[in-house]
C-alpha cells in the first residue's frame, strides 16, 4: 500500500541493510523532506546521496514503478526535480520530462508495521488504538495534544475570517455571526449562522436602544414571525396574542424601511429539542446581549479574565418568553438563563476561538495568548467523545484537552488518519503494551 511506503520513508523505518538503487549505487538518506499533501511530488527538499553525489531535491512514492508512467508524471515539468524515485516494486524504467533516469530505490514495508497498521483498520472498538493509550509516553501525550488544540483552533479561525470576509471585512459582523452559530448548540448551529448572515447589524444598530424593536427584526429575520412557523395546534392562539401581532406589524414596518428579506423558517429544527433550546428562546436571549451591547467584539477583548467573559456572555430572554417557549403556548413563569455549562461552551466556541483569529488577523500576541489561558482555564467538556478518550486511561484536565481530543476523533479517527497520528505511529512502530504508564 502506497500510504504505507510514505510512512516508511517519512519516519525512516528503512532496513537495517545497505540501500541501494536499481541499478547497484549504494544509497544514504540524510532527510527524508518535507511531506506534501498537495499536488505534485510526495516530499519536497529530500536529502540523499547516491553513490558518492549528495541530491537534494524531491522524491516521488508509488507501489509500482509503472504508475510513475500511469500519473503522467514522464511528460509532467513538475516532477523534473524528482532526485529518487521510492517504489515498493521496481517494474520498469522511469524518466523524466526531458528523458532523463530517474534513480529508483525498491523498499518493503516492514511486516511488524504492516501487521499493525491492518490491526487498525479492522478494529471496531473506538479508538483503535486504544490497547497503547496506558503505555503512552505523558511527554508524547501532552505535545500531541498542544499540536490538535493549535489545529483545531486555526480550523475555526479559517471559518471566523470567512465570515468576516463574506461580511466585506467586519470582524465585529464576524463575531455576531460566530456567537449565533453556537447559539444552535449543534442541532440549530447552521441555521443560526444562516439567521445571523440575515440580521443587517448597520440597521439593527439604529434601534440598539429599543429592545422591542431588536427582536421583532431578529425574530423576523428568522422567519418566526410567519403564521406558518407556528404549530398548528398553537397557531390560533398565537394569532390572538397581542405581543405576536405587535412583533409581527413592527417586524412589517422595519422591513420595508430597510428592506429586510427574512430567511426560510423550515430551516429550523425542533424535533428532539428541549424547549429551552427552542430558536424563538435563543433568539430572544441574544436581543438581549445585543441590546445590553454585551457581544461587541471590542467588548470581548477587554476581558481579562474567565469570570469577565461570563458575565459578558451571560443573558436571559424578554418578559413575554419567561412565559413561553413558543408563541401562542403559555407555559411556567421562568427565566430561561443560560446554565453554567452553557455559558462556558460559549466561552469554548466563541470567545476562545474569537480573540484567537483576531488575534493572528491584528498580531496582537496577547489576545492568542488569552484565547489560550481561557481553554486551560476551563473544566474539560462532559461528552460522549471525551468519556471514550478517559475510559481509555487518558487524563483530560481542561477545555483545551477536550478540544484536542475533539479534534483527534474528527480529523484522525473518523477518517481513519492513522498514519498522520501520533498515537498510530506509536501503534505501528510496536510499543509494549502494557497497563503501566510510561514515565517522561
Amino acid at each position: 500500500m502506497e500510504q504505507l511506503l510514505h510512512y516508511v520513508w517519512k519516519h525512516r523505518l528503512l532496513p537495517a541493510t545497505e540501500l541501494a538503487t536499481t541499478d547497484g549505487k549504494p544509497v544514504e538518506v540524510i532527510d527524508p523532506g518535507l511531506h506534501n499533501h498537495n499536488a505534485g511530488p510526495d516530499f519536497f527538499n529530500a536529502k540523499v546521496r547516491i553513490g558518492s553525489t549528495l541530491w537534494v531535491g524531491n522524491v516521488e512514492i508509488h507501489d509500482l514503478s509503472s504508475h510513475w508512467k500511469v500519473h503522467g508524471h514522464d511528460k509532467d515539468g513538475a516532477y523534473d526535480s524528482v532526485v529518487l524515485h521510492v517504489v515498493g516494486k521496481a517494474d520498469c524504467e522511469v524518466t523524466d520530462s526531458s528523458g532523463r533516469a530517474i534513480p529508483q530505490l525498491e523498499i518493503a514495508v516492514p511486516q511488524q508495521v504492516s501487521d499493525n497498521y491492518r490491526e487498525l483498520m479492522s478494529e471496531d472498538r473506538f479508538p483503535p488504538c486504544h490497547r497503547i493509550v496506558p503505555s503512552l509516553k505523558r511527554m508524547t501525550v501532552s505535545s500531541w495534544m498542544a499540536a490538535l488544540q493549535t489545529e483545531r483552533l486555526e480550523r475555526k479561525t479559517a471559518d471566523i475570517r470567512r465570515r468576516a470576509d463574506m461580511k466585506d471585512g467586519s470582524w465585529e459582523e464576524a463575531c455576531f455571526i460566530t456567537l449565533a452559530r453556537n447559539y444552535g448548540f449543534g442541532i440549530n448551529g447552521d441555521a443560526f449562522e444562516e439567521w445571523a448572515a440575515h440580521v443587517p447589524l448597520s440597521a439593527v444598530a439604529r434601534h440598539r436602544d429599543d429592545l422591542f424593536q431588536i427582536e421583532a427584526i431578529f425574530m423576523g429575520q428568522a422567519g418566526l414571525l410567519d403564521e406558518a412557523s407556528i404549530p398548528e395546534r398553537y397557531r390560533e392562539e398565537a394569532v390572538k396574542d397581542g405581543y405576536f401581532r405587535r412583533l409581527r406589524d413592527e417586524y412589517r414596518y422595519l422591513a420595508h424601511k430597510f428592506s429586510l428579506t427574512p430567511m426560510d423558517w423550515r430551516r429550523w429544527r425542533f424535533m428532539r429539542l428541549r424547549p429551552q433550546n427552542f430558536p424563538h428562546i435563543r433568539i430572544s436571549q441574544l436581543a438581549q446581549l445585543y441590546h445590553g451591547r454585551r457581544m461587541g467584539l471590542s467588548a470581548l477583548t477587554e476581558c481579562g479574565s474567565i469570570e469577565a467573559v461570563r458575565a459578558l456572555l451571560d443573558t436571559h430572554v424578554t418578559a413575554y418568553w419567561e412565559t413561553h417557549y413558543t408563541f401562542g403556548s403559555e407555559s411556567t413563569r421562568h427565566s430561561k438563563r443560560l446554565s453554567a455549562a452553557s455559558l462556558d461552551l460559549l466561552v469554548i466556541n466563541t470567545a476562545v476561538p474569537v480573540l484567537f483569529a483576531y488575534g493572528r488577523h491584528t498580531s496582537r500576541e496577547e489576545l492568542c495568548e488569552c484565547a489560550i489561558d481561557l481553554l486551560e482555564s476551563l473544566r474539560p467538556e462532559n461528552n460522549r467523545i471525551i468519556r471514550m478518550w478517559r475510559e481509555c486511561g487518558l487524563e483530560v484536565r481542561s477545555a483545551g484537552d477536550s478540544q484536542a481530543l475533539l479534534q483527534l476523533k474528527n480529523e484522525y479517527c473518523d477518517r481513519r488518519e492513522c498514519l498522520r497520528c501520533r498515537i498510530g505511529y506509536e501503534y505501528l512502530r510496536g510499543r509494549k503494551i502494557d497497563n503501566t504508564p510510561e514515565e517522561v
